[in-house]
């Protein structure tokens, strides 16, 4: 009995200890959160497994970037099981990628999480059929709860000085850029976005001159966060008759574009307008 009585005592402390850790705190940076005991399947250092959304992509994505949700619905599993291992991500682990992992992690949450919340209410024609899909709706990614706005506007736009972004969340509108067939990595990210952008920019309704009004004709996305391209694409002078926002888009854009654009691009004297923007659903 004595044995056992210092047996206990002895122990006791130690079960404190253990108890007490673990739990996350409420700040919006990931990085700044403590870590978690757990078994997971992505460990500090490792790249995260994108076997199964590669599978998904491949399975319901046709080379033009639409989904056949229909199928992906009755077949969800996987997606399920995908989405659901964003969320075992650990600080510790998500802190210790490189950033072209961590962006390559958001977006692919972004897009994965997009997916789910389509199939969840399809049919439907448009994701802005969807009530609080983007400011209401929790994921867990990381160890957060996060929204879709926060993905891209808290973490990718703020934390990261990656304007490529753009070119690659899905918003599952014809609009938007095309879901690719296979996942972002960290390892062929800027590859990716480079391609991303040609294939986007190469669609009339992302870019388009119109050289009897002498006018060009951009995605609404780059009117709505044409600012993030400045930093990157704005500080040469501003192109004749364009203000540093016009600017720095358009010189994003000459990157991406054939040769004989690129020289109408360069002469500048021409206005830039935005295209209407195609809410209807990106469904095959």
């Amino acid at each position: 009995m004595k044995y056992q009585l210092k047996k206990l005592l002895f122990l006791f402390p130690i079960l404190i200890i253990l108890t007490s850790c673990g739990g996350f705190n409420n700040s919006t940076n990931i990085g700044e959160k403590t870590q978690q005991t757990q078994g997971l399947t992505t460990t500090s250092g490792q790249p995260f497994n994108y076997q199964t959304y590669t599978s998904i992509l491949k399975e319901y994505v046709n080379d033009q970037g639409l989904v056949d949700y229909e199928k992906l619905k009755e077949n969800r599993q996987q997606l399920d099981e995908f989405n659901s291992a964003i969320g075992t991500v650990t600080p510790s682990t998500y802190n210790s990628w490189t950033d072209s992992e961590k962006i390559a992690f958001l977006i692919n949450a972004y897009n994965s999480l997009t997916l789910e919340s389509i199939i969840d209410s399809y049919p439907t024609k448009s994701i802005r059929r969807i009530p609080g899909v983007w400011k209401i709706r929790k994921f867990d990614v990381a160890g957060e709860k996060m929204t879709l706005d926060h993905i891209e506007h808290q973490i990718l736009r703020k934390e990261f000085n990656e304007p490529g972004i753009h070119v690659a969340l899905v918003c599952a509108a014809i609009s938007c850029p095309p879901l690719r067939q296979e996942p972002y990595t960290g390892k062929q990210l800027e590859k990716q976005l480079d391609d991303q952008a040609k294939r986007f920019l190469g669609n009339s309704q992302a870019f388009r001159i119109d050289s009897e009004n002498n006018a060009i004709y951009l995605s609404s996305i780059f009117k709505w966060f044409g600012q993030d391209f400045e930093k990157n694409y704005g500080q040469d002078p501003n192109i004749d008759g364009l203000n540093k926002t016009e600017t720095a888009i358009v010189n994003y854009a000459r990157k991406y574009v054939n040769s004989d654009d690129k020289k109408f691009l360069a002469k500048g004297v021409y206005k830039v307008k935005y295209s209407n923007y195609d809410w209807s659903l990106n469904v095959q």
